[in-house]
């Protein structure tokens, strides 16, 4: 994730200059604040959060059980999570359901991602259970209804659309058609304008007024920084939305609404799209977001994705294989295949601790590309060879090089590295701190 990556960097350069010093002073703190004050503004928060934050933080940061602890910067840093934990929202903020049908109204300005963040989040609403009806109600755009059916068929969600119609009309009859048919949840995507317009705001408000929804959930582009706390705002003031969704937090943005948003509309930030498919859309949990900004990894949201990539019963075989020092080749192919489910390395890199400052990972070090050929290889060999490398001689490596596009030496770099791999496991298997 390119979210706070430059932040990121700035707040762990500050950090470890403390840890030079040993004991803090008062001015050693305060010049350090200095240069978070910095940061937060080049990362484009809004200029009054910034002064409230640094405010907090000086002010338990200089305090006497700080410049007395064993571990002053320890202690900054704690504070400094603490209170980015607190600008965010300090907890997760879930969706309220009511009696069948919850209706959720999606509301937002066009381009932020509204139609296939409906996908997306009925998608997640389907694996939690419930069956959501995805309602068109955005009657404008060229193509939106199409759009809105395509990512509804992926997310296998009926989509209820009556063409372009009225849409304070069309809504009414989703909602009654949602109770006629059995649906629990129904999701509407309204229209979006180019900028806030009355037109727009009188047609939001109307349908809000027929329909009633439970949630009112305003879709903003982080990446159009400060504008989107503006954008927030507006919407907030209008509608009284009951919670916010950032989308394209994986793009290259520094991540100053996502600070401000909270602060500013009082609204909790309900979910953030990390991605361009529709399973990539997560609960938001500002802990979490805290500890990535901070260096300190996202081991739970880790977790919680390679739970849905993985089974549990295919969990229990690679551990047997483990176990048995049995793992072949295509065993190596289904775990490439593991992580591109969980978002690609370099996400799964991003949510462990200890990946910023000196330890980070450049995005130049890792080559997504060099991933695609190693699988490609791997698919170019029978299932025999998979499972018995061994016997891939000379005129077995020119045939799966020429069938995957690569050369011998790629195929022989591969094989280096499998049984490099197989070695490190052997070797854990025999440590008894690895032991199961």
């Amino acid at each position: 994730m390119a979210l706070f990556s430059g932040l990121s960097d700035k707040l762990n350069h500050i950090f470890s200059k403390l840890t030079k010093h040993g004991k803090l002073t008062e001015l050693e703190i305060k010049t350090a604040m200095r240069e978070v004050r910095i940061a937060l503004l080049e990362a484009d928060v809004n200029i009054s959060v910034v002064k409230e934050f640094v405010a907090k933080v000086s002010e338990r940061a200089v305090g006497q059980e700080i410049l007395k602890s064993l571990s002053p910067t320890q202690q900054v840093i704690k504070i400094v999570n603490e209170e980015l934990i607190a600008l965010m929202g300090s907890t997760n903020s879930k969706l309220t359901f009511t009696n069948p049908p919850t209706v959720i109204m999606m509301a937002g300005l066009q381009g932020a991602g509204k139609t296939t963040l409906v996908g997306k989040l009925g998608l997640m609403l389907k694996k939690q259970g419930r069956k959501p009806l995805l309602v068109a109600c955005d009657v404008y755009r060229p193509a939106a209804i199409n759009q809105l059916k395509v990512v509804g068929e992926k997310a296998g969600c009926t989509v209820f659309e009556k063409g372009q119609g009225n849409p304070v009309k069309i809504a009414k009859e989703g909602v009654a058609y949602a109770k006629s048919y059995g649906f629990d949840t129904v999701i509407i995507d309204t229209a979006g304008r180019l900028q806030i317009d009355e037109q727009l705001m009188q047609e939001l408000e109307d349908i809000k007024a027929e329909v009633n929804p439970a949630e009112i959930l305003l879709v903003v582009d982080s990446m159009t920084g400060q504008v989107a706390v503006e954008v927030a705002n507006t919407f907030n003031k209008r509608l009284e939305v009951t919670g916010l969704v950032l989308t394209k937090l994986d793009g290259d943005t520094r991540g100053g609404a996502t600070l401000s948003m909270k602060a500013v509309t009082g609204k909790p930030i309900k979910f953030c799209s990390v991605g361009e498919k529709l399973g990539d859309l997560e609960p938001f949990y500002p802990d979490r977001m805290a500890n990535r900004i901070l260096g300190m990894g996202d081991v739970l949201s880790l977790i919680e994705k390679a739970q849905e990539a993985v089974t549990e019963e295919q969990a229990k075989k690679m551990e047997k294989k483990f176990r048995e020092n049995s793992f072949t080749l295509d065993d190596y192919l289904t775990q490439f295949e593991t992580m591109n489910k969980m978002g690609g390395i370099k996400d799964v890199l991003a949510m462990l601790p200890g990946m910023g400052g000196k330890f980070k990972i450049r995005e130049e070090d890792i080559d997504e590309k060099q991933m695609l050929r190693t699988k490609a290889i791997i698919q170019s060999m029978t299932m025999y060879e998979r499972e018995n490398p061994s016997v891939i001689n000379s005129s077995r490596k020119n045939r799966i090089a020429k069938g995957s596009g690569t050369t011998i030496q790629e195929v022989n770099r591969l094989l280096k590295q499998f049984e490099q791999t197989k070695q490190m496991m052997k070797q854990m298997k025999n440590n008894r701190m690895f032991r199961f």
